[in-house]
């Protein structure tokens, strides 16, 4: 058996296979991962089934790194070499259409009333993956700018939006509230975007909260977007001002929310520069 380099050929292959099985997955319909390797295992050069099942391993953590779905079963497995990362990039190029999907935004499964969104605890250091596979994801990350992919993806951002609304209403229903449920506003929908905060919301007790909605696909740590704007109001309305962190959002959506300080919680890069004439 050979032990030797994926070649690009044989990357290719494989990139291919394994987003074929992932789009079965994704739209339920059933599959043999152990199929898709025999019907492989002739296309590549002298490898073994373990050596297959491990770059699937490989390809999911390229995907997670990418902020994206991977298939379930095969465990993202890191250390891959950058060739790998190039295909999967190829696979991409040559298939826009499936970066632009819109898996998980049916109205009917979005805006059931009882649906609320299972909210967790935020990312922290204790619990944040290896040095070596977190660099590898972030290298990933900045290298296909994965959070300005997100932020120019108006469905997804729409879709999680309007998710959030959704459970806000469904939240405050179940406490008793429904007083406050029928005030809840798409703030951003209704007014635009200017106003530092998508949906104008309350807690049980009548507080205000206002909601900035980031939404991704991918897992958790998956980098985004945040505008000058929305850092100024979320310092000027501490106690009111909510960063609601939707992950997870193609398949069963999940969240965080990260109160201000923002900076207490996520490292703040500068982007992009205002230029002025002298």
């Amino acid at each position: 058996m050979s032990n030797g380099p994926w070649t690009d050929e044989e990357n290719d292959l494989i990139v291919a296979d394994y987003f074929a099985m992932l789009a079965d997955d994704i739209s339920a319909r059933r599959y043999s991962k152990a199929a898709h390797r025999r019907a492989l295992l002739p296309l590549l050069n002298n490898r073994s089934e373990g050596s297959v099942e491990f770059k699937h391993q490989n390809i999911s953590a390229v995907l997670k790194g990418l902020g994206e779905d991977w298939v379930p079963g095969y465990k993202p497995a890191f250390n891959f070499q950058m060739t790998l990362v190039d295909a999967v990039a190829r696979w991409l190029a040559l298939n826009p259409a499936w970066l632009g999907r819109q898996p998980g935004l049916q109205p009917a499964a979005g805006l059931r009333e009882a649906a609320q969104i299972w909210i967790g605890p935020p990312p922290t250091l204790s619990n944040q993956p290896p040095p070596q596979e977190l660099d590898q994801m972030l290298h990933i990350a900045r290298k296909f700018d994965v959070a300005g992919r997100d932020e120019r993806n108006r469905a997804l951002g729409r879709a999680g939006e309007e998710r959030v609304l959704a459970h806000e209403r469904a939240a405050l229903r179940t406490a008793g509230r429904d007083d406050l449920a029928r005030k809840v506003r798409w703030v951003s929908e209704e007014d635009g975007d200017g106003a530092g905060y998508d949906i104008a919301s309350f807690a049980p007790d009548g507080l205000s909260r206002l909601i900035e909605v980031k939404t991704t696909n991918g897992w958790e740590r998956t980098p985004f977007h945040i505008t000058r704007n929305e850092l100024a109001v979320a310092e000027e309305r501490r106690s009111e001002w909510r960063l609601f962190r939707l992950w997870n959002f193609s398949r069963e959506p999940k969240a965080f929310e990260l109160h201000p300080p923002l900076d207490a919680h996520v490292s703040l890069t500068a982007t992009t520069f205002q230029a002025s004439f002298h």
